[in-house]
Formats: structure tokens, sequence, C-alpha cells
């Protein structure tokens, strides 16, 4: 992806003092689009692709990789373009009309408000993990108010979340990949019989298992996996040089892939087969369980939580500021438009969307009591 140079418009992505603070930092953003590329798909969902697809879901995140990089990239070419573009929305509003970005902008903020309540729900069920007498609903409400008050403060704390959000996914595929590595070169043999090596992923019978329908199955959870990536595309107002961080980011996409989706799924296969590999149980801790971490599953589920939380967080700013651009477009109402003086955060989208996540929240918890 190329640098584009154009010269800043009046309009509501520039800078002035009606605008969004430009507070996100190349590290920010380098880290945002690590971690949307890395999802919760992958600790807690790998294992029942694995197992429906086998060997094949290499061939599967090839090809989402693939097809979510060149997404990703012509994102990025169009809101470099000019540089008044607050998020995708709006180049869609240019090139579609403005009935178009009215109807993705909106429900990309309901998309966002559901999913950002299934992450909260899930980021309190995980906390019962530690704390099974605990309620479901009391965590996750906690969690919500939590990431309300970071996206309040500044958007320079929704970076700073996000990066050691990410951070902690990263390091865990690192020592996943690393764990995995030594026990291949050395040949390991777990309790089960089972001995590390390479030739588990040119079995033949683990290659399309559950053939064609089982391939195609895996798609499901892959896709899941990188959702969030497009958060890049509702930055651009507020990083601080658009025109440098945001190529870099996105052209590094390919190579994240192959690191950190390509290289686990290879080393995971390799240490427990294609038939050790469980649909129930995440594959970070089955291999962290044979290497003999005994807290394996305390690690694996904190840093699930961690990424839950990210995406809860991702959701609650993404929908602010889609709700900002409708305002600004006059596609809502002008108040949602409004910053505040000292962070230029829209705080009434933010209250609004937080509103609705909390509303959705106590709905399906209503709902379960009543199950």
């Amino acid at each position: 992806m190329t640098e584009h140079q154009h010269q800043a418009s009046p309009a509501a992505g520039g800078e002035g003092a009606s605008q969004l603070k430009r507070g996100l930092s190349a590290r920010h953003i380098q880290m945002i689009a690590l971690g949307g590329a890395i999802g919760t798909g992958l600790f807690m969902g790998a294992g029942r692709n694995i197992a429906v697809a086998g060997t094949s879901i290499l061939v599967i995140y090839v090809l989402v990789g693939f097809f979510t990089y060149m997404v990703m990239r012509a994102m990025g070419e169009l809101l470099l373009t000019r540089h008044d573009y607050r998020s995708f929305a709006d180049f869609v509003g240019e090139y579609l009309g403005p009935q178009a970005s009215f109807y993705l902008g909106w429900t990309y903020w309901l998309s966002w408000v559901v999913t950002c309540i299934a992450d909260v729900v899930v980021c309190g069920s995980y906390m019962q993990y530690w704390f099974p007498e605990l309620s479901a609903w009391m965590p996750a409400l906690s969690m919500l108010a939590i990431l309300f008050l970071l996206n309040l403060l500044s958007v320079k704390m929704f970076g700073e979340a996000e990066f050691w959000f990410a951070l902690i996914k990263v390091i865990t595929i690192i020592a996943l990949i690393g764990t995995g590595g030594w026990m291949i070169a050395t040949g390991w043999t777990s309790p089960d019989g089972v001995t590390a090596s390479l030739s588990h992923l040119t079995d033949p019978t683990a290659f399309m298992p559950h053939g064609i329908t089982g391939f195609f199955a895996g798609f499901q959870i892959a896709i899941f996996s990188f959702t969030g990536i497009e958060l890049l595309g509702t930055m651009t107002a507020e990083t601080r040089d658009p025109q440098r961080i945001l190529p870099k980011a996105i052209n590094a996409l390919p190579l994240r892939i192959i690191i950190f989706y390509l290289l686990s799924m290879v080393v995971i296969i390799a240490v427990a087969s294609w038939p050790g590999v469980s649909a129930e149980t995440s594959p970070f801790v089955t291999l962290f369980a044979k290497a003999g971490l005994p807290a394996a599953a305390a690690v694996i589920n904190f840093v699930a939580l961690t990424s839950a939380m990210s995406s809860a967080n991702s959701g609650v700013f993404s929908s602010t500021r889609m709700l900002y651009g409708l305002s600004v477009e006059k596609h809502a109402h002008w108040q949602f438009r409004i910053l505040s003086r000292s962070t230029r955060i829209p705080v009434r989208s933010l209250l609004f969307s937080c509103f609705w996540h909390a509303d959705r929240h106590a709905v399906a918890v209503s709902g379960a009591e009543r199950d």
C-alpha cells in the first residue's frame, strides 16, 4: 500500500477546534491492527476448526487472510485519498450515495451494539472460571463501566488499553510457537504416546477428514477470528499521521497472518496430531498442558478474557465514532456530534452507545433468568 500526499480539507477529519483529536500514535495503530487480526476465535475456537477441517485449516486461513488483506488494502487506499474521511462510511457515501452511507453506518453501529454485549457476557463467563459463585452479569456490567471510562478519558487511553491487550495475545502466541517448536525439534513424546513431528501435517487422512463439508465449516470460526480488523477504518481522523502510519499497519498484515495463524496451527497439529486435538478444548491449553504447564487452562482463560475485553473496548470505540460520523453527515441527531472541550471525545455518542450496550445486556440477563 502506498503513501498518499494530499491537502487536508476543512472537514470533520482534519485538525481544528471542532474536530476529533489525533491522539493515536504509530505503536497504537500497529498493535490495534495486530490485535484486530488475532481474535478470541483463535484461542478458544481453533480446536473445533482443526477437528472439522483437519490440516486443511491451513488452506482456510491462507484464503481468509488473503481476502482480508485485499479488503483492508482497498479500504486503506480509499481512506487516504482525502484527509477529511473519518471512516469507511464516508467514502461509501461519496461513491455510492448518502443512502448507502446511512445504511452502512447504522447497521455497523447496531452490529457492534450486539457484538459488544456478547463480548462482555463472555468476559463474565471467563471470570466465573476463578469465581464460580459469581453471577455472570456482575463482572460483565463492571467491564462495560470500565470500558466506558477508558473511552471517556481520551482516545490515547483507548489506544493504550488496546496496545496492552494486543501485546498479551502476541506474547501468548509467541510462547506457543516457541514451546511447540522446541517440542518438535526434540521429538517430544506426550503421556498419551503422541510424538511431536511435522509428519502429522502430511498425513493424508488428516486433510479434509470430514470432506468438503468440514472444509467449508472451518471458514466460520476462521472468519470470526478476523472480526475487528476493520477498526482501522474508523480511526483515520484520530491518527496522528495517517498517511504514513496506516499504510505500514496494513502492509504488515500478510506477515502477521503467516506468523500468528499459520505457524500456530502448524505447531498445534505437529505436536498433538489431528486426532489429538479436541473440539471442546482450546488447542493452546492442550499444547501447554502437554509441555507440563499445570496452569495452562488458567493462563489461556486469562488471555481469552483480555481478548474479549479488547473486542468489547473496540466495540465501544467504533460504535461511538460511527454514530459521531452519522451525526456529522446529518444521518443522526445533531447532538451526537458534540465533542468535549478538553479531550475532543464525542461524549454524547459515547453515552448513547453505552446506554444501548447496557440495555441489551439487561435484556440478555432477564431472558436468561426466565429460561
